[in-house]
């Protein structure tokens, strides 16, 4: 159930500010170049158990890619689903999925030096959305879902803080703070604890990024008490 706020600028230039739930308890590596074999330039957040990653970003191709998981659909038996964190690996570097997937659902958020998009799956169809010039949430529903009660609660006012002025990250930092006088289990809440819905997951890491064709900068930014 992570959140991402996006801002599309002029020319497809965008920034963004990315929030990771995982589960505590599931190992995973911060921002760096963990597969120079398969993916040499692409730097990410990794996931120890399955080897793939959260966020991804190849400096070269300008790209980045963040996953979320999503409801599904999908009818297949456990071993015949194949990991979802290979995604955002093959997305920076030009190979986006495609077709029927043997996968739980995700949105797979896609941001190149031009534009941005979404591919949602639910384990039945593959959607594509593209993300418009302007600020943009996306969760674990469509983009700009106003029945996700966090983007509800939350877009208009990350709207309201312009993110192309130069303290964008400051604004959006501060509103993201803000945001944590909610109840971390509240459905309106960002920074969250999911435990009581149901998943094992918290909200453990912030990732803060611009694209466009001057390159790709991204950055972690601690949550209190990780």
């Amino acid at each position: 159930m992570c959140t991402v706020v996006i801002d599309v600028g002029d020319g497809g230039a965008s920034r963004l500010l990315a929030v990771r739930d995982e589960d505590p308890q599931r190992e995973w590596d911060h921002l760096g170049p963990w597969w120079p074999d398969t993916h040499p330039g692409v730097v990410g957040i990794r996931d120890r158990r399955a080897g793939g990653a959260w966020l991804a970003a190849d400096l070269e191709t300008r790209r980045l890619a963040v996953l979320l998981n999503r409801a599904d659909v999908l009818e297949l038996p456990e071993d015949r689903v194949h990991t979802r964190g290979s995604l955002a690996l093959e997305s920076v570097v030009g190979r986006s999925p495609v077709g029927a997937l043997s996968m739980h659902g995700f949105n797979l958020l896609e941001v190149g030096p031009d534009a941005a998009r979404v591919l949602s799956w639910d384990g039945a169809e593959l959607i594509e959305t593209p993300v418009p010039q302007g600020v943009h949430m996306i969760a674990h529903d469509g983009l700009d879902d106003p029945a996700t009660a966090r983007i509800a609660r939350w877009l208009p006012e990350f709207r309201a803080r312009t993110a192309h002025a130069d303290d964008w990250e400051e604004r959006w930092g501060d509103l993201l703070a803000a945001s944590t006088e909610l109840d971390p289990t509240d459905d309106a809440a960002i920074i969250r604890d999911n435990r009581p819905h149901g998943y094992p997951t918290q909200s453990l890491l912030c990732c803060l990024a611009e694209v466009g064709h001057a390159g790709v900068e991204v950055h972690e930014v601690p949550l209190p008490g990780n």
